[in-house]
C-alpha cells in the first residue's frame, strides 16, 4: 500500500542471515588468520589457538585468508560485520604480510613483493576508510601493553618491536588527519565509559586523561616541524571544549585543559601563540587595545599573563551578568577570583585598581562594544554608534562607574579570608588621604587650570579619579565590615591611613558621612583589639605604636571634643600595653564590637558579639568587663543612647535593646510601644549600622507581638511620616518593606493571617511614584508570595492586574523587570497546579508574556518573559498529558 515500507535493498540481511555471515566470518578468522599469525601480533586472550600450520605454508596461506577478507570489506552488506568485529585480526594479517622485515625467508614462501606490495596497499586503505577511533582503538590493541602486567592471565606475549614501531607510525598518521585530535581521544577514551553509563566513572580517571595528553602534546616523528605541528593539533584541541555532549563533554574538556597545560609547560611560546590567543581572541577584540605576544618562560606566569590581558573585558561580561540572568556569572567569577588569588598581591590590587577605573593595568571592554542578552542565557557583543547626545553619554558613563564599583566590591566579598579585601580597602584610604592633601594644596594655592587643552584634559582627569577614589570608599564602607582585616598588622595600616586622612582633612564636604563612619570603625577597632577581643602580645602591642603620634596628632587637630578624648585614651592605653583603659575605650569597642548585645545580638560591623581573633579562635576579654541585665534606670539609659549623636554608641543600644527583646526581658516588654516608636525613628537614620540595628528590633517585637507592632508597620508603609521629601519618604518605606519581610520570615506558617493585608501594602507600593520603591515594592510581594506557597486565594487576579498594568505601562524597565519577574516566581512556583491555581487569570498572563517579548525594549526583562512562557509551556504540557 501507499503507507507500507519502502523495500530493502538486495544486499539486505535478514535476521538469521546475519547470524549465518557472523558464524561464517568467525569460522574464515579462526581458521584462516588465527592459526598464521605468530606469538605478539594480534594475539587476544581467551581460548587457546588452532595447532599453527607447517612453516613452509604458512605464508602462502596466510596470504590467501588475508587477501581474501580484504577484498570482502569492499562487500556492502559483508564489509560491515567484518571490520566490525574482526578488524584487529586482519590489521594484524596485513602488518605481518606487507611490513614484517625480512629475517627470515621460510614465512615469506610463495608471496612474491607485488603481493606484499598490495597487502601495504589494503592496510591504508582499509584504516582510511573504516570509523577512526575504532581504527585508533585497534591499533592500540596491536600495539600491546608497554610492559608485560606479571598478574595477566593467560599470559600475552609482547608485541615484537617491528609491529611497536608500525602501530606508533599509523597512530600517528590517524592524528595527522583532518579531526585526528578527536578519533584518538575518542579511540582511546570509548569503551571506558565516554558516551555510555560509565561516563562519570571514567571522567575521574585522570592518568587516562594524562596519557591522552601526553600523546597530544608529543609531536610524532613523522612531522617535520614542532610549529607545524602546534599549528595543525592546536585548533582541535580547542574544539574539544565545544563538544556539546554532555556525556562525553567532561571528559574532553579535561583532556583539553591537560593538553593544554602540558604543552604550555614544554613550549610556552607555540602555546601562547596557537593556543591561548586564539582562545582568548574573542575577548582581545573587545578590548580598546590589541593584544600584544609576549615570550615567557613558567607556566603560571603565562597563564596569569595572557589572562590579565582579558581581564578588564572579563570583568565588563562579569557586571552584565550580574544585572541579568545568565549562566556567565558564576564561570566570570571563578576566573577573576582565580586570578586575584593567584597573583602576587601587588598584580591584584592594580587589577582591582583598573577594574574601578583608577588606572590602566587592565584593558577595559572599549566604548563602542556592549553586552547584550544571548540565546540559552549567554551573552553578544553588539557595536554601537557612539551617543551623540552629550547627557544621555555622561549619564551611561556614570551609570556605568557605578555598577562597577559596586560589582567590585561584591567580588571583594569573597576575597576577605585571604586578606585582599582588606589590603586594597587600606590602598583606598590612602588615595582617599592624598585626594584630602592636593584638596587642601589646590584651596590654599587657589590654582585655576592652565588654558591649554591638555592641561584641562588633565585636570579633569584627575578630578575624574578623585570622585571615583570618593564613590568606591564610600560604597566600601557601606558594604564591608571590619572582619575583611585578617591580622593585627592590616588593623594597624587601615587605622593608620584613617586617621592621617583625618588628621589631614577633618570631615566635611561631600564625603563627610563615609569619612565619620570610617574613623569610628577605626577607632573602636582598636578598641576592641585592647578590651580583649583579641590576645594580644608584645610584638602586637609594637605594631600598634606606630598609631602612637597620630592618635596625638588628632587629640590636637581634631574639632570633635567626643574623638579627641578617645584618641588620647586610646594612646594611654596602647602605651601602658593595656594596663590602663579608661572608660571611653571600653564604650568604644562596645560600639563596634556589640560585646555587651549577648550571645544572639550581632555587632554594628556585621560580626559576632565577640569578634574572632585573627590568629584564629576566640579569646575571653583580657579586663573582664562584665554587664548585668539592666535594671529600669539602665533601661532608660538605653534608651536614651539610642538618641546617641555618634552613630557606634546609638547603634550599640539599639542592639542591646534587640537583645532584652530576645531575653523577653519583662521591663522591656512592658515597654514595647516605646521601644517601638524609638526603633521606628532610628529606622530613619543615614548611618547603616543604625538603622539596620532599629529594622533588626522592630522585627524582633513584630514577631513577639504580630497583632499589635504589625498593624502599625503597615500603616507606616502606606503612610510615612507627615513633612517628610518624597525621597526620603519612599527611602524609610522601602526599609519598613524589609521590615515587613524579616517578620514574615518570623511568623512562618501564622502568615496566612496577614496575607490579604501585606499583598495590599505592596501592591499600593508598586504604584508610588518613586521606581525604586516600586521595584522594591514588587521584589518583596515575589518573595512574600513565596513564603505564601503562592496561595494567594482571592485576591490573585488584583496581584495580576497590578502586574499586568505595570509590565505594560511603567516607564522605568528595572519596574517592569521586577513585574514580569514576580510573573515567573508564580508559575515556577506554581509549576504544575499553575493551571489550577490560576485558571481565571492564565490567558491575561500569557498575552502579558508575549507583549512584553515582542513590544519591551529591555533585554532583561523580555528574557524574564521567555522564561515565563517556558513555565507555562511545560504546565500546560503536564495539564495535556494527564487529560483522559
Amino acid at each position: 500500500g501507499p503507507g507500507a515500507a519502502p523495500p530493502p535493498s538486495a544486499d539486505t540481511l535478514s535476521v538469521g542471515q546475519d547470524r549465518a555471515v557472523g558464524r561464517a566470518l568467525r569460522a574464515a578468522v579462526g581458521l584462516g588468520l588465527v592459526p598464521y599469525l605468530p606469538p605478539g601480533v594480534g594475539q587476544r586472550p581467551g581460548p587457546p589457538a588452532p595447532p599453527p600450520a607447517p612453516p613452509a605454508s604458512r605464508g602462502a596461506r596466510l596470504h590467501a585468508a588475508t587477501a581474501a577478507l580484504a577484498e570482502l570489506t569492499e562487500h556492502p552488506a559483508l564489509g560491515g560485520p567484518l571490520l566490525a568485529r574482526h578488524l584487529g585480526l586482519l590489521l594484524a594479517g596485513l602488518c605481518l604480510l606487507g611490513c614484517r622485515p625480512h629475517r627470515g625467508v621460510c614465512f615469506f614462501q610463495g608471496v612474491s613483493e607485488a603481493e606484499r606490495a598490495r597487502c601495504r596497499e589494503a592496510l591504508r586503505h582499509i584504516l582510511d576508510r573504516v570509523y577512526q577511533p575504532l581504527a585508533v582503538r585497534e591499533l592500540l590493541v596491536l600495539q600491546g601493553r608497554p610492559k608485560q602486567v606479571p598478574k595477566t592471565k593467560p599470559a600475552l606475549v609482547r608485541a615484537p618491536a617491528w609491529l611497536r614501531r608500525l602501530c606508533g607510525q599509523l597512530l600517528s598518521e590517524r592524528l595527522m588527519r583532518p579531526n585526528g585530535v578527536q578519533a584518538v581521544v575518542r579511540g582511546i577514551m570509548e569503551g571506558t565509559g565516554a558516551g555510555g553509563t560509565g561516563a562519570e566513572a571514567a571522567a575521574v580517571d585522570w592518568r587516562k586523561c594524562d596519557t591522552v595528553a601526553k600523546i597530544l602534546a608529543s609531536c610524532p616523528q613523522q612531522c617535520l616541524s614542532l610549529e607545524d605541528y602546534y599549528r595543525l593539533v592546536c585548533p582541535q584541541i580547542l574544539d574539544l571544549l565545544h563538544i556539546q555532549d554532555k556525556l562525553t563533554a567532561r571528559q574532553f574538556q579535561r583532556v583539553a585543559t591537560t593538553t593544554l597545560l602540558t604543552m604550555a609547560k614544554e613550549h610556552p611560546q607555540l602555546a601562547e601563540k596557537h593556543l591561548l590567543q586564539p582562545m582568548l581572541a574573542p575577548l582581545l577584540r573587545c578590548s580598546e587595545t590589541a593584544g600584544t605576544g609576549w615570550c615567557l618562560t613558567l607556566l603560571p606566569v603565562l597563564l596569569l599573563g595572557s589572562l590579565q590581558s582579558v581581564l578588564g573585558v572579563v570583568f565588563s561580561l562579569y557586571s552584565f551578568a550580574k544585572q541579568n540572568v545568565s549562566y556567565l556569572r558564576s564561570p566570570c567569577q571563578e576566573i577573576l577570583l582565580w586570578f586575584l588569588e593567584k597573583s602576587e598581591r601587588e598584580v591584584s590590587l592594580a587589577v582591582l585598581e583598573g577594574f574601578a577605573g583608577l588606572n590602566s593595568s587592565v584593558r577595559a571592554l572599549h566604548p563602542r562594544c556592549r553586552f547584550c542578552v544571548g540565546s540559552e542565557g549567554g551573552a553578544t557583543v553588539a557595536v554601537e554608534e557612539a551617543i551623540s547626545d552629550e547627557d544621555e553619554a555622561l549619564y551611561q558613563k556614570v551609570s556605568s562607574e557605578q555598577c562597577h564599583v559596586e560589582n567590585l566590591v561584591e567580588l571583594l566579598s569573597h576575597c576577605q579570608k585571604s586578606g585582599l579585601a582588606g589590603d586594597f580597602f587600606i590602598r583606598c584610604l590612602k588615595a582617599l588621604t592624598q585626594v584630602a592633601a592636593e584638596d587642601e594644596a589646590a584651596s590654599n594655592s587657589a590654582v585655576v587650570p592652565g588654558g591649554s587643552l591638555l592641561e584641562l584634559e588633565q585636570y579633569h582627569a584627575e578630578q575624574r579619579r578623585k570622585l571615583l577614589v570618593l564613590q568606591l570608599v564610600a560604597t566600601l564602607c557601606e558594604s564591608v565590615s571590619d572582619t575583611v582585616f585578617t591580622d593585627v598588622a592590616q588593623v594597624e595600616e587601615f587605622v593608620a591611613a584613617t586617621l592621617q586622612r583625618a588628621c589631614v582633612s577633618p570631615a566635611r564636604g561631600p564625603g563627610a558621612a563615609a569619612e565619620v563612619q570610617t574613623l569610628t570603625m577605626a577607632m573602636g577597632l582598636v578598641a576592641a583589639m585592647l578590651g580583649g577581643a583579641v590576645q594580644l602580645q608584645s610584638s602586637d602591642f609594637a605594631v600598634l605604636k606606630r598609631l602612637v603620634p597620630l592618635l596625638e596628632e588628632l587629640t590636637r587637630t581634631y574639632p570633635e571634643p567626643l574623638t579627641q578624648e578617645l584618641a588620647a585614651d586610646l594612646r594611654i592605653a596602647i602605651c601602658t600595653h593595656g594596663a590602663f583603659s579608661p572608660g571611653t575605650v571600653g564604650a568604644a569597642a562596645d560600639g563596634v564590637l556589640g560585646k555587651k548585645l549577648g550571645k544572639g545580638a550581632q555587632s554594628p560591623a556585621g560580626i559576632p558579639g565577640e569578634a574572632p581573633s585573627p590568629r584564629g579562635g576566640r579569646t575571653p576579654p583580657r579586663h573582664g568587663r562584665s554587664s548585668p541585665s539592666p535594671a529600669p534606670a539602665g533601661l532608660r539609659e538605653l534608651l536614651v543612647s539610642a538618641y546617641d549623636p555618634q552613630p557606634p554608641s546609638r547603634a550599640a543600644a539599639l542592639r542591646h535593646l534587640s537583645s532584652l527583646i530576645m531575653q523577653r526581658d519583662p521591663e522591656a516588654l512592658r515597654l514595647q510601644e516605646k521601644l517601638l516608636q524609638v526603633f521606628l525613628e532610628n529606622v530613619q537614620h543615614e548611618d547603616a549600622f543604625v538603622y539596620l540595628s532599629a529594622i533588626q528590633g522592630v522585627a524582633l517585637l513584630s514577631s513577639e507581638y504580630p497583632e499589635r507592632i504589625l498593624p502599625v508597620l503597615l500603616a507606616r508603609y502606606r503612610d510615612p511620616a507627615q513633612g517628610m521629601e518624597d525621597t526620603a519618604a519612599a527611602i524609610t518605606r522601602m526599609k519598613l518593606g524589609e521590615v515587613l519581610m524579616r517578620v514574615t520570615q518570623a511568623l512562618g506558617d501564622m502568615v496566612f493571617k496577614y496575607r490579604e493585608p501585606l499583598v495590599q501594602a505592596f501592591l499600593r507600593g508598586a504604584r508610588d511614584p518613586d521606581s525604586a520603591l516600586r521595584a522594591s515594592s514588587l521584589s518583596n510581594l515575589g518573595e512574600l508570595c513565596q513564603r505564601l506557597g503562592f496561595q494567594l486565594g482571592s485576591i490573585v487576579q488584583e496581584v495580576t492586574s497590578c502586574l499586568t498594568a505595570v509590565a505594560k505601562t511603567d516607564p522605568k524597565a528595572e519596574v517592569r523587570r521586577a513585574a514580569v519577574h514576580v510573573v515567573v516566581l508564580l508559575l515556577r512556583g506554581l509549576s504544575e497546579k499553575a493551571t489550577k491555581v490560576l485558571q481565571d487569570v492564565l490567558l491575561d498572563l500569557y498575552r502579558l508574556l508575549k507583549h512584553v517579548v515582542v513590544a519591551e525594549p529591555d533585554g532583561a526583562t523580555v528574557l524574564h518573559a521567555q522564561l515565563a512562557l517556558e513555565e507555562l509551556d511545560t504546565a500546560l504540557e503536564k495539564k495535556i498529558v494527564v487529560l483522559p
